[in-house]
């Protein structure tokens, strides 16, 4: 009970004191839950389903290193995909023509410091802390950075989202080269 307490607490404080929690509201641990399920997506290259996990009017972003908090409308992003765009980059790097992913790279990923907000018109707005790390032909990268997420309740796997925008934490992509994965 006490732990219970302590955290409705915790969750009324982070939100300004206010109790924003209803009994529909999902629970951090679920959307955990769904985060940890797409990492694993990615992680085994199942990227037709990870491109599923995505509304129709889904996007995926990826800013420059220069311009983290760049705007899609007047920025350079390393990638700035609808979901037409998105499905087909998941395509094309499944092919053996996609020589910078053929082998594929052996990745994981590492997720935490997982928060959300309370709901807002249906979209639950999610950040997290990420690392990829990635091996590929006797070579070892490390992609450290941060996740923005809205998310929607619903479909399959509990959640669908409505955007994605994986922030590197790096200065430059001069260790990596190139950014050739899903973040």
């Amino acid at each position: 009970m006490a732990h219970f307490i302590i955290h409705v607490w915790c969750e009324m404080t982070l939100r300004g004191g206010k109790n924003l929690m209803t009994a529909d509201t999902p629970t951090r641990s679920q959307i955990e839950d769904f985060l940890y399920r797409e990492a694993a997506l990615l992680d085994t290259w199942k990227l037709m389903e990870w491109a599923d996990l995505f509304t129709e009017d889904g996007e995926y972003l990826i800013p420059s290193t220069d311009l983290p908090d760049g705007d899609p409308a007047n920025t350079l992003f390393l990638v700035y995909d609808d979901r037409h765009r998105l499905t087909e980059r998941a395509k094309r790097l499944l092919k053996k023509s996609a020589h910078s992913e053929f082998p594929h790279s052996r990745l994981r990923r590492i997720i935490g410091n997982v928060m959300a907000e309370a709901p807002n018109n249906g979209v639950i707005r999610v950040t997290c802390s990420f690392a990829v790390f990635r091996s590929r032909l006797q070579r070892a990268d490390i992609y450290p950075g941060h996740s923005l997420y809205d998310l929607v309740v619903g479909g399959p796997a509990g959640f669908r989202i409505r955007r994605k925008r994986a922030v590197l934490d790096s200065d430059d992509l001069r260790d990596q080269g190139k950014v050739s994965i899903i973040l």
